[in-house]
């Protein structure tokens, strides 16, 4: 298939019209090669790789399909756009990856397939060799229980109690998948019928393998031979000898590891970035035993990727995080979406590198650190993505959609991605430095006199600071004596008052707003006077008798005052809250009154 100059040969069964670089994607730097709809794949972006596992020189595209999650699980390979081979898979897959394993001559790399407690190892599409994951140790005391119902010594009833209450006291994962599976059985007759089909078999317990990657054994060629490495939900990573199949190393996690990023060489030093369900990201080194914590998340991880030394993370906060290997935060960046699956952007013939975010509104960011670089836009929720080698296109973008479609992208040999961020934000001037001047003979005479003056310029900044907490607590006595504040202080007649003016003059409303602020006791005999000079102002209401205050309800009352002066002038009005039997005020308000108009005669 020929695309002129933009497009390299993908497959000979790619019809010439959709390799037109039709811009359907919303992006100008992809040509659209290959879109079914209806392909029915439903996998992720783990089950997913491209890889020579024939030898041809052409890498194929190997997808190990999930079904319907219970039947119909397959491993497909696709010779571009055509599906060449399938195997059946027993239990649902977790896993894929390609490696080589021998140095016999063709150099054909083999096919391992995470399923259940197996890794499954296919060699010429054919099934090569299966590895059980060594057996957990059964709680003996559900090894008891199922010797007695061997024995016919115990009654399914008494079974399922003592097998619940096992799973009550520790986790799911204390039992084995025969009692699990006992106790979700309905009613008694079932429990009969499954107990004397399996009292005979031995008990065992078997962990499943959560994540799958390689490891380059003693050299860092493309073909050079890898080591298997596998995550279990024991909370266990094994690295598996490539030959023997023979367990090399045994390491050990706080939590269940779901993704894995390793870099280095099994005989040399190595480094493996482990994401748990826990939400943390562990580190593991050659002769390490246990994972050492690096990064405590605040949310739980969607995807992991390792790109040079930085660590980069999308969690279910919308967010996309990066740190050094040391744990250190770098930037964050916010969605507009929830994040899908995420995978990276290798592009070897330009030495770039980036991140592919698939979002849940079916937009695919590509991020080169923080900045975002492209979008490119699909009708559906991409679950799996990976870019790479596919035929004989060095730069091909595979995804396939929530839906089961199955989409190829091919990259513009013209495109050139910007290091300016396409999404709004604050101007990459404020990511650089500043030019800070050099120090001046002033500065530099300041630090010399702090420096010799230090003990003085302390004690005297204590001593003002000491003589504004004593100004400040007098005057706050004074107020309180004055019950010159407008929330009282008394205990036995909480209240609080509040006023305003309205109107320009020379005739203004005056609102005065008195709550009771106890719990449970009324308040009554008090009295609302007012202060003012006679001279300026004259008062509708000098003195406003106040009913019953029941805690809680606000109480207004109103009275206009008059501005009787022609001179312009303005004073302040107190409005005082008085009991009937003491001279002193409850509380106080001060009111600024407002310069009054003058009035206009015509």
């Amino acid at each position: 298939m020929t695309t002129g100059a933009d497009s390299g040969k993908l497959s000979d069964s790619l019809p010439p019209e959709d390799a037109r670089g039709s811009n359907q994607g919303g992006s100008t730097k992809w040509l659209s090669a290959h879109f079914d709809p209806v392909a029915s794949l439903y996998t992720f972006s783990s089950c997913m790789t491209l890889s020579d596992i024939t030898g041809d020189g052409e890498n194929r595209l190997v997808i190990a399909d999930l079904g319907t999650g219970a039947h119909n699980m397959k491993l497909k390979v696709y010779k571009g756009t055509s599906l060449v081979n399938e195997n059946t898979i027993i239990d649902l897959p977790t896993g894929v990856a390609t490696f080589y394993m021998d140095i016999i001559e063709p150099r054909v790399p083999a096919v391992a397939v995470a399923s259940g407690p197996y890794l499954y190892v296919y060699k010429n599409l054919r099934p090569y060799f299966k590895f059980t994951l060594p057996p957990l140790e059964v709680n003996p005391v559900e090894q008891d229980l199922w010797n007695q119902v061997r024995d016919d010594k115990i009654d399914v009833t008494v079974l399922r109690e003592m097998l619940d209450s096992i799973r009550r006291e520790g986790t799911e994962g204390a039992l084995t998948v025969r009692s699990l599976r006992f106790l979700m059985l309905p009613d008694k007759d079932q429990m009969e019928l499954f107990a004397q089909a399996y009292k005979h078999t031995a008990l065992k317990k078997l962990t499943v393998i959560t994540c799958l990657s390689t490891l380059k054994k003693s050299s860092a060629d493309d073909d050079a031979i890898s080591c298997l490495v596998v995550g279990t939900e024991s909370k266990e990573i094994y690295i598996l000898d490539p030959e023997a199949f023979t367990i090399l190393a045994k390491m050990t996690l706080p939590s269940q590891p779901v993704f894995l990023k390793i870099t280095g060489l099994f005989d040399v030093e190595y480094r493996m970035v482990v994401s748990c369900r826990n939400g943390n990201i562990y580190t593991l080194k050659k002769g390490m035993k246990i994972g050492k914590l690096c990064v405590e998340l605040s949310s739980q991880p969607v995807g992991l990727e390792r790109v040079g030394k930085n660590i980069i993370v999308g969690c279910m906060d919308q967010t996309l995080q990066c740190y050094t290997i040391k744990g250190k935060m770098l930037w964050t960046v916010y969605l507009s979406d929830s994040i899908i699956t995420m995978s990276v952007m290798d592009h070897r013939q330009k030495g770039f590198k980036a991140i592919m975010v698939a979002l849940n509104n079916g937009d695919v960011q590509v991020y080169r650190d923080k900045y975002l670089i492209d979008t490119i836009k699909t009708d559906s929720a991409i679950t799996g993505i990976l870019f790479g080698r596919f035929g004989r296109e060095d730069s091909s973008l595979i995804m396939t959609t929530r839906r089961g479609g199955l989409s190829i992208k091919i990259l513009k040999r013209n495109a050139v991605f910007e290091d300016k961020d396409l999404a709004r934000g604050p101007p990459a001037a404020q990511n650089q430095k500043l030019n800070v001047p050099k120090k001046t003979k002033v500065f530099v005479d300041q630090t010399m006199r702090e420096r010799e003056n230090g003990v003085a310029m302390h004690r005297m900044f204590q001593h003002d600071l000491y003589r504004l907490r004593l100004n400040t607590a007098r005057e706050y006595v004074k107020v309180l004596n004055s019950s010159m504040n407008p929330i009282s202080t008394n205990l036995s007649e909480p209240l609080k008052l509040a006023a305003q003016v309205q109107g320009i003059g020379p005739t203004f409303k005056m609102t005065v707003n008195v709550q009771n602020t106890s719990l449970a006791v009324p308040i009554m005999n008090t009295l609302i006077s007012f202060l003012y000079d006679e001279k300026l102002y004259s008062l509708q209401k000098t003195m406003i008798p106040v009913p019953l205050l029941v805690p809680g309800l606000n109480y207004k009352f109103e009275t206009l005052v008059e501005s009787i002066s022609d001179k312009g002038l303005s004073d302040v009005i107190k409005v005082f809250v008085v009991k009937e039997s003491s001279t002193a005020p409850v509380i106080t308000a001060v009111i600024n009154m407002p310069v009054s108009e003058t009035v206009v005669v015509a």
